[in-house]
């Protein structure tokens, strides 16, 4: 068989997290088996459909290192998506489409839809329903007064051809709706979840054409993944009460049934479905928050998928090579966001620091690391003076990167190395009380003031063993050494190697902070 898979989504909001992993696990199951992943726009709500959504999710997918065989593209802005969502009306991206199966638009389908839903009507397998919505209601409302699930009674299953004609002369538009069989059973074999069955008599003639003309879900599914040969249709387990409906479908037209693998739904950490009450739960804010694409794309292939020795760190290509729907858990999977942001931080310890750099020069929280560093250094108070310390600015990182977890981190995280003085602001407060306040701390840093100052080499061995032997010689433990030492030349009582630290902002800068801190704060 050839593999064929596709990735479905409405255009009606951001690309959300669940619909980010279901595009993940078609990829990989593609990728693994030599087959062919589509995506494919969904976009029949008319009302919240947009073309920003588009853009959102072909961003999202190449952000996350996926690539599309057939389907809509278009060509990614450098400044991403930041860019995207501010560029001017008047510069609209265009989208183009690519593969033979298109348009991969629903509405450009129309005509497809009511050739096939046309089809069924003549075989007797459809009819069209002419009720009005107050007989709708009706039905609704008498069914949940007597405690039955709520279902259409079939009342336009047998209209003559004098009853449709006087439904027309009232100008009533109908519906097209399918004949559901009224006994029996629909079942299939899952991927996941195994046999799955349901009775057809709890099924109703549902809809397949609205009025307009735009076909429903479950009409425009069908015939699209027939149309375009898809293979295996894997989804989030939220649609597995449509499997039946589609399963009918496909055997009134007398088609081939595609093989179907129903994914566990994310869930929250309280179990409830994951929505915007338990964070963020978009692509893109994990994007601009400072996230991998590789961590993003490891942690979701994890939500509902392990391997059998629980294997968390993958490369994309074990990835790949590793994926299987068979392993996929059919309970719910929980979004940690606190192993997600460990994940994150593992990612970025292991980069090479050229990598990292590559990663900062993308834009983070609307601005590019350069416009975030600008004018913090004497030694580059203009922007184009940026890349005469580049190599400074790449040593700073590489010093504080074991304890990075988020790129937006970064320049919090370094801009007190690269900055000539501190002021008081740069102070913590919590570093001034516990640590500056202690007695003897004066004397402690005026007596390293001296040593350091006498200093030629200013290595960072160097600087070990003058200030190890300082704190030998005057009785005090090493902490009582180090902890005033960091926060006087830093400001903060976490940071890198202090020796490191003091190394890189070199003996100038160190003594001048030291005499700051002795002059301000004791």
């Amino acid at each position: 068989m050839s593999v064929r898979v596709r990735f479905a989504p409405s255009p009606t909001g951001y690309l959300h997290l669940g619909g980010a992993r279901t595009a993940l696990f078609n990829w990989l199951f593609a990728q693994q088996q030599g087959g062919t992943f589509i995506l494919r726009i969904e976009d029949t709500d008319e009302v919240r459909s947009t073309d920003e959504a588009v853009l959102a999710i072909i961003h999202g997918l190449n952000w996350l290192g996926m690539d599309w065989d057939e389907g809509p593209y278009f060509e990614i802005p450098t400044g991403g998506a930041v860019e995207l969502r501010e560029k001017p009306k008047e510069k609209k991206i265009e989208i183009k489409q690519k593969g033979k199966y298109g348009p991969y638009f629903q509405m450009k389908r129309l005509e497809l839809y009511r050739k096939y839903a046309e089809k069924l009507i003549q075989d007797g397998k459809a009819y069209r329903c002419y009720c009005l919505y107050e007989q709708l209601e009706e039905m609704r409302k008498k069914a949940l007064e007597e405690k039955r699930p709520p279902k259409y009674d079939g009342r336009c299953r047998n209209l003559t051809a004098k009853d449709e004609k006087r439904y027309v002369e009232e100008g009533r538009k109908p519906v097209v709706r399918f004949k559901t069989p009224q006994e029996g059973v629909t079942e299939f074999e899952d991927i996941v979840r195994g046999k799955v069955s349901f009775e057809n008599k709890l099924l109703d003639d549902f809809v397949m054409l609205k009025s307009s003309g735009t076909p429903t879900y479950n009409f425009a599914v069908v015939v699209d993944d027939y149309e375009m040969e898809i293979s295996h249709v894997i989804r989030g387990d939220d649609h597995i009460s449509n499997t039946p409906r589609q399963i009918l479908l496909y055997e009134a037209f007398g088609w081939e049934k595609p093989i179907f693998a129903h994914i566990p739904m994310i869930l929250g950490s309280d179990g409830s479905r994951l929505s915007k009450r338990h964070g963020a739960t978009s692509l893109e804010y994990y994007e601009n928050e400072g996230y991998l694409p590789e961590a993003m794309m490891n942690y979701l292939a994890l939500l509902g998928w392990a391997t059998e020795d629980s294997q968390q760190i993958f490369t994309q290509e074990e990835l790949i090579l590793k994926f299987s729907l068979e392993r996929c858990a059919k309970s719910a999977a929980i979004f940690d966001p606190q192993k997600l942001l460990w994940m994150n931080g593992e990612y970025i310890r292991k980069m090479k620091i050229d990598e990292l750099w590559g990663q900062l020069t993308k834009p983070i929280i609307n601005k590019n690391i350069m416009d975030v560093l600008k004018g913090i250094s004497v030694e580059f108070k203009e922007y184009e003076e940026f890349e005469k310390i580049l190599d400074k600015v790449k040593v700073a990182i590489s010093l504080e990167q074991e304890k990075i977890k988020l790129l937006k981190d970064i320049p919090n995280l370094i801009i007190y190395m690269l900055k000539e003085d501190l002021e008081d602001k740069d102070y913590e407060q919590e570093a001034k009380e516990r640590v500056l306040k202690v007695k003897g701390v004066k004397q402690i840093l005026s007596d390293c003031r001296n040593r350091l100052a006498r200093l030629e080499d200013f290595s960072e061995e160097k600087i070990e063993n003058v200030i190890r032997n300082y704190a030998t010689e005057s009785g005090r433990k090493t902490s009582e050494v180090f902890h005033p030492l960091r926060v006087a030349v830093s400001g903060r009582t976490r940071g890198p190697g202090l020796f490191a630290l003091l190394s890189f902002l070199g003996k100038e800068r160190v003594l001048k902070r030291i005499d700051y801190t002795i002059k301000n704060f004791l």
